[in-house]
C-alpha cells in the first residue's frame, strides 16, 4: 500500500517512518509536517493509506479528511484518547493508534488497514460498545461528552449543511454528520425520510395537509417521491 505521514512533530514522523520501512506491505511516498502540503501531493498522486496526526496548528486531522473528496484509508495518531468515539463518524479511518505507539499495534493497525476493516472497538470500552448496539437508543458525540437519545422521543431529524438538528420532546441537539448516517441507524419501522432534509417519526405525526405533516408545534414538508410510502405507513380508516 501506498502511504504518506502527516504529523506536525518531526519524531513522531521519524518514528512511524521507521515502522513503515520495516513493513513490507507499506510503500512511504512522502511525509508532511502540513497539511495543506499533503492535500496538493493527494490531488496529483495516489495514496491508499494516511497516518494522520489530529492536532496540527492549521487543521485538525478531522478538518483535514473533511476538506478532501474521497480520501484514502486513515490510521489517526495521537496521544489524545478521548476523540476515538468522533473517528467512528468517518468511514475512511480504519484505526486509531495511541502515541507512544509499539511495534506490534502498529502491526495490527496495518493488518487492519490492508483488509478494508473498520475502526478497531477495542479503543472503546465495553460499555460503550454496548451502549452503541442498544436497540431502544442511540448515543451522539456532543463536546466530548456522550448523551443517550432515546428513538422513541425522536420527533424530528434535520440537515442543515454540514449539521444534523435532532429535535426531542425535550431538547434538540446539533451534530456534524451527515442525514444517512443518522438514517441508517434509525429503526426503519419508527422513522422515514419524507424529504432530502427531514426524517420524522412517523408515530409523532399530528396533522397531515397536502404536502406537510404537523409534529409537535412544526410543519416538515413532504416531497412527491416520498409521499406514497409515508401513506402506506399511516393507519387509515
Amino acid at each position: 500500500m501506498n502511504c504518506i505521514i502527516i504529523d506536525d512533530e518531526e519524531l513522531a514522523r521519524a518514528i512511524i517512518g521507521q515502522m513503515i520501512e520495516r513493513s513490507p506491505q507499506l510503500k512511504l511516498l512522502q511525509v508532511f509536517s502540513n497539511a495543506m502540503q499533503a492535500i496538493k501531493f493527494l490531488n496529483q498522486n495516489e495514496v491508499d493509506l494516511i497516518f494522520l496526526d489530529i492536532h496540527m496548528p492549521d487543521f485538525t486531522g478531522f478538518d483535514f479528511i473533511q476538506s478532501i473528496k474521497n480520501p484514502p484509508k486513515v490510521i489517526l495518531v495521537t496521544a489524545d484518547r478521548n476523540f476515538a468515539i468522533e473517528a467512528f463518524e468517518y468511514e475512511c479511518i480504519v484505526d486509531y493508534l495511541v502515541k507512544p505507539i509499539t511495534e506490534d499495534r502498529f502491526l495490527k493497525s496495518v493488518q487492519k488497514a490492508n483488509s478494508k476493516q473498520l475502526i478497531d472497538s477495542s479503543t472503546i470500552s465495553d460499555k460503550e460498545a454496548a451502549e452503541e448496539d442498544n436497540a431502544n437508543e442511540f448515543y451522539i458525540n456532543i463536546d466530548r461528552r456522550l448523551i443517550k437519545i432515546e428513538f422513541a422521543l425522536v420527533n424530528i431529524v434535520e440537515a442543515k449543511g454540514d449539521y444534523i438538528h435532532i429535535k426531542t420532546e425535550g431538547k434538540n441537539y446539533i451534530v456534524h454528520s451527515t442525514l444517512k448516517k443518522i438514517e441508517d441507524k434509525l429503526p426503519k419501522d419508527l422513522f422515514l425520510k419524507v424529504h432530502r432534509s427531514f426524517i420524522i417519526n412517523t408515530k409523532k405525526i399530528i396533522d397531515i395537509e397536502d404536502n406537510t405533516v404537523l409534529i409537535d408545534k412544526e410543519v416538515i414538508p413532504v416531497s412527491r417521491a416520498n409521499r406514497p410510502e409515508l401513506m402506506k405507513r399511516l393507519n387509515l380508516l
